[in-house]
Formats: structure tokens, C-alpha cells, sequence
């Protein structure tokens, strides 16, 4: 199929169809006249990259995950970068949380000061003054 038909079928743009083949997750043949030709099995292949874009990993991750992924044979390299995978997004998460608690604070602050009708001054929109 060409590449606008795989776009159609899986949901993604030709651009990132594109993209996709300069990260070497996805590969086609050219035919004579030079235009990119995929088998069906390419629609998987979309799939199975988009699911792991969708779980947060970098092309060059996935690049690396993908024969494991294919094959379905787990390895120990396979489960040692999932696991620095997820530890990455377990710090993200902390650092996001912190960030949603340091704006609560502000919140609470703001929305006390606001209730007794003061005016929010840097010395009054501090948490715990």
C-alpha cells in the first residue's frame, strides 16, 4: 500500500509516517517510480509505535525496543530499558506533583487572602504567612 493509504488506515499523518522511517521504526520499499510502498503488516508496526510513543518513550527507546517488541522474545536488555523508562517518568511524576503542590499552596493562600477581602501582596500570597 502507499503511504497515504497506510496514513488513512492507522490514524497517522504522513508526515509522521516519514518520520517514522528516518528513526528506522518503520521500513518500505520504493517502487520504480520512487514512492514508498508497505506491506500490511506495516499497519501493526504503526500501532505497536504509536502505543509506545502513547507510553511515553523516545524514538531512539523505541528504536532499541522494537525487535523485542516483534519477536516477543523478553531479554534483559529489553527489561532493563523499560525499567529506566519507567523510572524517567516516575521522576516526572514527582517533580509534577511537587509543582501541583506548590500551586495548591499559592491557591489555598490566595483564596484565604481573597476572603477577608485583602489585597494579594507578595508578603500575603506566600504559603504560610
Amino acid at each position: 500500500m502507499r503511504i497515504g493509504e497506510l496514513a488513512a488506515r492507522t490514524g497517522v499523518s504522513v508526515r509522521a509516517l516519514r518520520y517514522y522511517e528516518e528513526q528506522h521504526l518503520l521500513t518500505s520499499l520504493r517502487s520504480p517510480s520512487g514512492q514508498r510502498q508497505y506491506a500490511e503488516a506495516a499497519i501493526a508496526r504503526v500501532a505497536l509505535i504509536q502505543c509506545l510513543y502513547a507510553a511515553g518513550l523516545s524514538s531512539k527507546t523505541i528504536h532499541h525496543l522494537l525487535p523485542c517488541m516483534v519477536t516477543g522474545e523478553v531479554t534483559p536488555l529489553l527489561l532493563e530499558r523499560l525499567t529506566q523508562e519507567r523510572d524517567r517518568i516516575e521522576e516526572q511524576i514527582t517533580g509534577l506533583i511537587g509543582t501541583r503542590d506548590r500551586l495548591n499552596e499559592i491557591i489555598d493562600t490566595s483564596t484565604d487572602v481573597l476572603s477577608r477581602g485583602e489585597h494579594c501582596t507578595a508578603h500575603a500570597a506566600l504559603p504560610g504567612e
